[in-house]
């Protein structure tokens, strides 16, 4: 096969323009096969609640189920391609509407039923320590009769702890494909507890920002509030979805037992509604708490600007009321030390007193009108 690949491929020169000669040839090397990706994570036949075979492929799959009297299929992609999940529809008779979800990804929770086949869209959640924030995933899980088919778009949920449960516990497993659809939705919805201790977490470092006079708090309040809203749209749906489960579970011969762990999922699932709502509300309410304090700490800046305002606007009337007070001696002296030879007064004998007399007076009166309006 190597020697195949490397070989010397003759490519004719201009072979538009002039025949080709023998001279003309150019070597050329078969670039190498790009890897192929690897979507199928995992992949079982399961028989009475224990596996008995792991083909590596979906037409050694399609083989072995048809091999395996009451076997189940369990097929675990991972981001798989259009013609795998075609294969995959041809194989099981998957509806095309829900293939089409499947491929385009980007779905809200939710549970559609086509003939006998389940098709089931859930979102998982997980808690980052480091940069304090939500990431979520999404699995899109098909469920037949005799074959469980989980498509994930992200890295979580991590189905292959589901599966070594599952396997560990055959009389679960014995249960049928309704058995591993609880499984794969306990597991996202056990998932969601890390997530609201996380975010219980951040809201009270918030709350302590905002006591604190942090500046940046705003930001974290509304980045925060967004990822509890994505929360929230990935908890609340999935109510619908368990509640429908439980409704068809008669209809659908689901045992008494797997019933009341559904039932378990719910009541968990509704904790964590309650606990996503309530921090809803508190964020709502640290914002408006927060928006106050920064009101009344403009409020009490803008005070102490005024009071400074007004205290330099004293000072500044003290200081011009002096300055008036010693303008009008100041000019009368200024007229009156010009030394004309004509000037009226200038060789009475009273022109001094009267001059200093009126100095006097004007800086008396002037003292006066301001003391009166409070100036001085």
């Amino acid at each position: 096969m190597a020697e195949r690949r490397r070989r010397v491929i003759p490519i004719p020169f201009r072979q538009r323009s002039r025949p080709a000669a023998p001279n003309d040839l150019l070597t050329a090397e078969q670039p190498p096969a790009a890897p192929t990706r690897r979507t199928i994570v995992d992949a079982a036949i399961y028989a009475d609640g224990s596996r008995v075979s792991s083909p590596t492929s979906l037409a050694e799959t399609y083989r072995a189920l048809h091999e395996t009297p009451g076997g189940v299929a369990w097929i675990g992609l991972y981001r798989p391609s259009e013609s795998e999940l075609h294969s995959l529809a041809r194989e099981f008779n998957l509806h095309e509407l829900a293939v089409e979800d499947a491929i385009s990804a980007h779905q809200r929770p939710k549970l559609e039923r086509y003939d006998d086949v389940l098709f089931v869209v859930l979102r998982a959640a997980n808690y980052l320590d480091v940069p304090e924030e939500v990431s979520f995933g999404e699995v899109h899980v098909f469920v037949g009769h005799n074959f469980v088919i989980t498509v994930r778009h992200s890295e979580s949920p991590d189905l292959s702890q589901v599966r070594h449960r599952m396997e560990h516990d055959r009389e679960l497993l014995a249960l049928g494909t309704q058995s591993i659809l609880y499984a794969i939705i306990d597991a996202i919805v056990d998932g969601y507890a890390p997530v609201v201790a996380g975010l219980a977490n951040d809201i009270d470092e918030i709350e302590t920002q905002v006591f604190g006079g942090d500046a940046n708090v705003s930001r974290r309040i509304y980045e925060l509030s967004t990822e509890v809203i994505d929360f929230q749209r990935a908890t609340h749906p999935l109510t619908e979805v368990v509640e429908s489960l439980e409704l068809g579970s008669e209809k659908y011969g689901v045992t008494q037992e797997l019933q009341r762990n559904l039932r378990d999922v719910a009541d968990h699932l509704t904790q964590v509604n309650e606990r996503v709502d309530d921090f809803r509300r508190m964020l709502r309410d640290i914002l408006t708490v927060n928006a106050t304090l920064v009101s009344e700490r403009q409020n009490a800046r803008m005070t102490d600007l005024s009071e400074n305002a007004n205290r330099q606007g004293e000072e500044v009337k003290k200081i011009s009321s002096w300055a008036a007070i010693l303008f009008g001696p100041t000019l009368i002296a200024g007229i009156y030390g010009m030394n004309f030879k004509f000037m009226p007064e200038l060789h009475w004998a009273f022109g001094y007193p009267m001059a200093v007399g009126l100095m006097a007076l004007t800086s008396v009166v002037l003292y006066v009108i301001f003391k009166r309006r409070g100036w001085l």
